[in-house]
């Protein structure tokens, strides 16, 4: 089992950036796939991002590509979001997510992980 917990987001200016963190418990962090999806008031959650274990494969929602890149530290079990060239309609609560099932390629939907994070907002004013 694995504990996130998500930090990083707060109010930011449309064209601003941001990094997210998700800080893992456990000394297994390197044995799960991870993804970062986002839910918008009204709006069901999204997949935003995905890593392979060791980092080496990544996978974007066609509607962050380009803008958005995810990592990895295995070593201080550690996932990332950077969030660049932010607007208005990335505002979002952003929830890391893992998964334990041994999954051949990256995974995009919610019920593909297995542990969440509580969430972190983020805000981007126009």
């Amino acid at each position: 089992q694995v504990q996130l917990v998500e930090s990083g987001g707060r109010l930011v200016q449309a064209g601003g950036s941001l990094r997210l963190s998700c800080a893992a418990s456990g000394r297994t962090f390197s044995t799960y796939m991870m993804g970062w999806f986002r839910q918008a008031p009204g709006k069901e959650r999204e997949f935003v991002a995905v890593i392979s274990r060791r980092g080496t494969n990544t996978h974007y929602a066609d509607s962050v590509k380009g803008r958005i890149t995810i990592s990895r530290d295995n070593a201080k079990n550690t996932l990332y979001l950077q969030l660049n060239t932010l607007s208005p309609e990335d505002t979002a609560v952003y929830y890391c997510a893992a998964s334990a099932k041994p999954l051949l390629s990256l995974a995009t939907t919610p019920a593909a992980y297995d542990y969440w994070g509580q969430g972190t907002q983020v805000t981007v004013a126009s």
